[in-house]
C-alpha cells in the first residue's frame, strides 16, 4: 500500500503520525511510505532520518495527499486539507467529528474512508489509541494549570503544593478515566489537595484504593459540583463519551460561584468541552477570561510536548496501521472489531452512531460496506 504522511498544519501542532522507526516496520511489510518534507522536524526527526529508514520525501502537502492510498495524520484535517482528500482514500487520524459539523460534512463530501483513532475500541471498552494522548493531556492539565494559577498569568496567585504553614491549592477533577487519573496523580505528586469526581461507584472505589492520601473521591452530580467549585482553585474537565459530544458539567451560571482567578482546564475541548463556556484555543493564544475565571482550552495539548507525544502515539497506532496496510481497510476491519469501531465515515455516509446523533444526520452500520 502507498502511505502518505503529511506535515500537520494545525496551529502549533508539532507531532507527526509516523516515526522513522515506524517507516522501517511498514517498509518491512512491503509498503511504500511518502513523507512530506519537514513533517517530523517538530518532533525531532529530520528528513534524512526518514530517507535512511526507507521513506521517500515529497516537497508539498498536495503531492503527499495525491499519491497516497492511506493518509496517516495526528490531528483532524483542517479546511485547506479538505479539497486534498480523495474518494476512497483511507484517512487514519484523530477526527473528533462530534464536536465539529463542517469537518463531518466535508469528509462525507470527499467520499473518503475515515477511521478515527479515538473510537478504536477494545472488548473491555478501553480506547487504545486515545489512551497515550489522554495520559499526556491529563498530566499536562496540571502542569499548565499550576502555571496559570500564578498571578502574572491571570490566576489567583496560589502555589499548587503550598509550603509549610500554608495550605496547598485545591484541585477538582471532573472524570475518573485516563485523563482524570493522570491529572490526579500529577496534582497529588505536586502536593495539592485533590478531589476526583466520577459517576461510577466501582471506578471511585478503584481510585480510592490506588490514589495517595491527598486524593479524595466524590460522586459526580450537579449538586456536588456546585458545592465544590466554590472553594477549588484549579478545575480540570476530563469527561469523555467515546465518539460523542461531551456533556456540560459546568454551566455559564456556575462561574459566578467560583473565586475570581480560578483556573479551568477543559481537556474535553476537542469533543465539545464539558465546560459550557469552553471554546477551542491554541498554544499561541491559550487562555481567555469570562466572569473573572481563567479558561485554558487548548485543543491539542500534547502538541506542546511533541517528542514525548509522537513516540507515545506511534507506539499505539503502528500495529493497527500495519494491519490496515497489509490487509486493506475492509479485510482489516472484518478481522479486527477494534478497527471496525474506528470507522466513522465511509463514502459519504456516517457509520458511527454518536456522530450521527450529534448532528441529527442519517446513520448507516459500517458492516454494510464490508
Amino acid at each position: 500500500m502507498i502511505i502518505g504522511v503529511p506535515k500537520e498544519i494545525k496551529n502549533n501542532e508539532n507531532r507527526v503520525a509516523v516515526t522513522p522507526a515506524g517507516v522501517i516496520e511498514l517498509s518491512k511489510n512491503g509498503h511504500q511510505i511518502y513523507v512530506q518534507s519537514t513533517a517530523g522536524l517538530g518532533s525531532g526527526f529530520a528528513d534524512e532520518q526518514y530517507e535512511e529508514a526507507g521513506a521517500t520525501i515529497l516537497p508539498t502537502i498536495e503531492e503527499t495527499y495525491a499519491i497516497a492510498e492511506m493518509i496517516m495524520k495526528v490531528k483532524e484535517p483542517i479546511e485547506p486539507e479538505y479539497k486534498l482528500i480523495k474518494k476512497d482514500q483511507l484517512v487514519f487520524t484523530y477526527f473528533h467529528f462530534a464536536s465539529y459539523e463542517p469537518l463531518t460534512k466535508a469528509m462525507m463530501a470527499s467520499g473518503a474512508v475515515c477511521l478515527a483513532y479515538e473510537t478504536v475500541e477494545k472488548p473491555d471498552r478501553s480506547l487504545p489509541l486515545l489512551v497515550p494522548m489522554s495520559e499526556v493531556a491529563g498530566r499536562m492539565s496540571i502542569q499548565e494549570g499550576a502555571k496559570y494559577l500564578e498571578k502574572p498569568m491571570g490566576g489567583r496567585g496560589i502555589l499548587l503544593g503550598g509550603v509549610p504553614g500554608v495550605r496547598p491549592a485545591k484541585v477538582l477533577i471532573l472524570g475518573g478515566g485516563v485523563v482524570g487519573t493522570n491529572a490526579a496523580k500529577m496534582a497529588a505528586g505536586m502536593g495539592a489537595d485533590v478531589t476526583i469526581m466520577d459517576v461510577s461507584l466501582p471506578r471511585l472505589r478503584y481510585l480510592d484504593d490506588v490514589m495517595p492520601a491527598n486524593v479524595n473521591t466524590f460522586m459526580s452530580n450537579e449538586f456536588n459540583i456546585r458545592e465544590l467549585i466554590r472553594n477549588h482553585d484549579l478545575i480540570v474537565g476530563a469527561v469523555l463519551i467515546p465518539g460523542a459530544k461531551a456533556p456540560h458539567l459546568i454551566t455559564r451560571d456556575m462561574l459566578k460561584e467560583m473565586n475570581p482567578g480560578t483556573v479551568l482546564v477543559d481537556v474535553a475541548v476537542d469533543q465539545g468541552g464539558c465546560i459550557e463556556t469552553c471554546r477551542p484555543t491554541t498554544h499561541q493564544d491559550p487562555t481567555y477570561v469570562i466572569d473573572g475565571i481563567l479558561h485554558y482550552c487548548v485543543a491539542n495539548m500534547p502538541g506542546a510536548v511533541p517528542y514525548t507525544s509522537t513516540l507515545a502515539l506511534t507506539n499505539a497506532t503502528l500495529p493497527y496501521a500495519i494491519q490496515l496496510a497489509n490487509k486493506g481497510w475492509k479485510k482489516a476491519c472484518q478481522d479486527n472489531r477494534e478497527l471496525l469501531l474506528g470507522l466513522n465515515v465511509i463514502n459519504g455516509e456516517i457509520v458511527y452512531e454518536g456522530v450521527a446523533k450529534a448532528f441529527n444526520l442519517p446513520f448507516a452500520p459500517a458492516e454494510k460496506f464490508l
